[in-house]
């Protein structure tokens, strides 16, 4: 049974939409076009840090030391995400949106503590968000991130942003998880010269080094859900989303 309405949506709006300041003032415009059009619809946006962010912040770490540890690497990359979580939410709240942002332990996505899991289980935990969308219509939280069992921050790799929108758009029971990109579909080498791929071919472009997620937890949540790209973007037109069938 689904934890929420069947009229929630999982918004995906990654870096390749969010390229400059004024980026996240078009997307809370067209977020706030889309509630008054589809007034039943609740919105989960997942953002992505904005873009080349996270290679600046990498860049500054090793600056500081040449192999900075993973844990330091994540806990500073995070702060990528939760800007764009805060400035998305302001602008929503410029124009009068009624939107809440969470942090990464609020929004509940965490591996399990299970040792024999391998690899470990990536699952939605605790029900902030549930709550946060009883009260307003669109509740905005970083993708990219989770935390380990000790609720230290970890990022789940390339691609971690679709990730954590389908692993949400599946443990919240919406009605579907649309992936907003500046390209009409997923395509293994330069779009120009290739032809438009669906949800198997993800799994194909990952398992042949695109990393476009973990292969694994794409097949996983792929049992559940088949991907097409029929939705539209703010800025390009493009998009794609996943429905459940």
């Amino acid at each position: 049974m689904s934890r929420v309405s069947k009229g929630t949506v999982v918004l995906k709006v990654g870096g390749s939409i969010l390229t400059r300041a004024r980026a996240y003032g078009r997307v809370a415009a067209y977020l706030k076009r889309r509630i008054e059009t589809e007034p039943e619809e609740k919105l989960v946006v997942v953002v992505s840090a904005q873009k080349l962010a996270t290679s600046v912040l990498e860049r500054s770490a090793r600056r500081i030391v040449r192999s900075p540890s993973a844990r330091a690497l994540d806990l500073l990359w995070s702060t990528g995400e939760l800007r764009s979580v805060a400035i998305l939410t302001l602008h929503l709240e410029a124009i009068r949106v009624l939107a809440v942002g969470l942090n990464v332990h609020e929004t509940g996505l965490q591996f399990s503590a299970e040792a024999q899991l391998c690899p470990p289980r990536l699952a939605l935990r605790g029900a902030y968000i549930d709550r946060a969308l009883a009260g307003h219509a669109v509740v905005v939280v970083p993708g990219f991130l989770a935390t380990r069992s000790d609720e230290a921050i970890v990022t789940l790799g390339r691609g971690g942003s679709d990730l954590s929108a389908v692993l949400l758009a599946v443990g919240l029971g919406a009605s579907r998880c649309e992936l907003l990109k500046d390209v009409p579909g997923y395509f293994e080498e330069d779009p120009r010269a290739t032809a438009r791929i669906g949800g198997r071919g993800r799994c194909r472009t990952s398992a042949r080094g695109a990393e476009f997620g973990r292969r694994r937890d794409v097949e996983r949540d792929l049992a559940q859900n088949e991907a097409d790209v029929t939705r539209a973007g703010p800025r390009t037109g493009h998009g794609g989303y996943v429905n459940r069938r």
